[in-house]
């Protein structure tokens, strides 16, 4: 009999880059990337798992705005060009480093990688999103909503009708696309704030998750740690926590896995190593170098210098860290059992693009892990929060702490010298929204599409991405100006529904434009 559980969690996001307005945006290739070296692969890895009969669960977070981006036929269409362009890159690839066989051999693997992602991705006809749902309808993923557009719900608290509305908006198309309701949800940032389980359980969600100090912090002490959820005061709403030791074993790249010599180098790309002139065709079209996916190095060491990459070093490498992972949480949960008296729960989460994109060996060490927990041991057992729930009813009840993953743990990220005066402009324009579905309950027409086009404006600006990337550093001019471009149309709807002046051609245009959540009713932001 198993001794305890792991609850493996994938949290898939992107923020909603979409520009009709432009063939070809530099910000659309975080897509593009993410489709080719994180879903694809981890659909691959599934459908291999499938195939080989082996059993295995795992909980992943697909975010609204990333789901409405893999559905969108624009965007489609548009990575299906990128593709055949790395295809073609490839091809001339193997031509070039012909007398260069350390570095043809991985061309030749390029290229069949890109080959198999346009034949996964046209293989469920451009839409990834069918085939996370079949593994969901097979009972082997269990899919969790977001924040319809990532807010970052402790900094929006002050206007609890945003925190509505962002939750409302993704519980209503997470349905309308995976034709059953959410169970769980993936707080943005895993910010939490006391309270907002009340919002969580008007929407009929059972649980989330948040970072350690969440409920180490939350009052009582919890009893059990991390290693058993609870269930909020009031609301019975269930909160899981991260394990540290387990997470920081695969996402640092210092202490944990990723940094290993042998893994690909990521920093190291043909599309900023080789001659311009080569080049040019396959990054963006104004001259601006950018990432390919094909690197020929290995990490090497914590110098410049840099061997070529040996594909079956890092897969051997890959096959020994998911043994090692496996050990530890064997002998923690042996450990645990004794030491708690009840099977405890480790609760693993991770960013998805962590697997693939920044670890590029990060999708077979998941298919190996795997594999071993299925058929090489009997103490440890891979569960999502659901099934846990359901095999054990009886939580401590307390009221976790207010929390975040990321610096320090309390929001500090989102909440700094380059990115605070964003909120001043966010609470304004979320008490505008509320304002303006008081004065208009029930309208129609025109009225009611500048409504609705309102709070799809407020709800962009309110993406904590914008104010990740400010706080980061980089890309630091796209997120102003989204944050802004979002809050001038807002501005201007809110004014002309106001005034009885809407333009319908303006109108028309940023519909196009920002199209995302159709089927939104404003009437949410209450």
């Amino acid at each position: 009999m198993h001794k305890g559980y792991l609850c493996l969690v994938l949290h898939g996001h992107l923020p909603y880059v979409r520009h009709p307005e432009h063939e070809d945006f530099l910000e659309e290739d975080w897509l593009y990337e993410a489709i080719t070296e994180t879903y694809v692969p981890l659909i691959m890895v599934f459908e291999r798992l499938l195939n080989d009969g082996v059993d295995f669960r795992i909980t992943m977070t697909l975010s609204p705005t990333l789901i409405s981006m893999l559905s969108d036929p624009l965007l489609q269409g548009r990575y299906l060009k990128h593709i055949n362009r790395l295809i073609e890159l490839a091809h001339k690839e193997i031509e070039r480093t012909r007398w260069q066989p350390e570095f043809q051999n991985l061309a030749s693997m390029y290229l069949n990688e890109f080959l198999a992602s346009r034949d996964t991705f046209l293989r469920y006809n451009r839409n990834l999103i069918s085939a996370f749902k079949k593994f969901q309808d097979l009972g082997k993923l269990e899919i969790i909503t977001c924040g319809a557009t990532h807010g970052y719900f402790p900094l929006m608290d002050i206007c609890k009708e945003s925190v509505r509305a962002q939750v409302k908006v993704a519980v209503a198309h997470y349905e309308s696309v995976f034709a059953r309701r959410p169970r769980g949800i993936w707080l943005p940032e895993c910010g939490y704030h006391p309270g907002h389980d009340e919002i969580l359980k008007e929407a009929g969600l059972r649980y989330f998750f948040v970072d350690s100090h969440g409920i180490l912090h939350g009052r009582p002490r919890p009893k059990y740690g991390v290693f058993a959820p609870a269930y909020c005061k009031g609301t019975g709403v269930a909160c899981f926590a991260r394990d540290l030791e387990s997470s920081r074993q695969v996402w640092s790249s210092i202490e944990g896995y990723p940094g290993d010599y042998n893994y690909r180098e990521f920093y190291r790309d043909i599309g900023f190593d080789l001659e311009y002139d080569y080049i040019k065709p396959y990054i963006h079209p104004d001259g601006i170098r950018t990432n390919t996916g094909i690197k020929y190095y290995r990490i090497t060491g914590t110098g410049n210098h840099k061997q070529p990459y040996v594909p079956q070093w890092g897969r051997e490498k890959a096959a020994a860290h998911a043994g090692n992972f496996m050990f530890n949480r064997q002998k923690q949960v042996e450990y645990l059992y004794e030491l708690l008296g009840k099977k405890p729960i480790i609760v693993s989460p991770y960013d998805a693009e962590l697997f693939g994109h920044w670890w590029y060996e990060g999708p077979v060490w998941l298919e190996f892990l795997i594999r071993k927990i299925a058929l090489d041991q009997d103490e440890l057992r891979l569960t999502t929060a659901l099934e846990y729930l359901d095999e054990n009813p009886r939580n401590q009840v307390l009221t976790p702490s207010m929390s975040s993953w990321g610096w320090k743990g309390y929001s500090e990220m989102w909440l700094q010298g380059s990115n605070d005066w964003v909120y001043r402009h966010l609470h304004a324009a979320s008490d505008r929204m509320t304002e303006l579905v008081k004065q208009y309950p029930n309208v129609n027409g025109i009225t009611k599409r500048a409504l609705n086009q309102a709070l799809r404006e407020l709800l962009l600006a309110q993406s904590s991405d914008w104010a990740f990337i400010l706080g980061a550093g980089t890309h630091t001019e796209y997120a102003t100006r989204r944050i802004k471009d979002h809050l001038l149309k807002f501005g201007r709807l809110y004014d002309d529904i106001k005034g009885d002046s809407l333009d319908y051609n303006w109108l028309e245009d940023i519909e196009y434009k920002d199209n995302i959540f159709p089927n939104i009713d404003y009437r949410v932001h209450q």
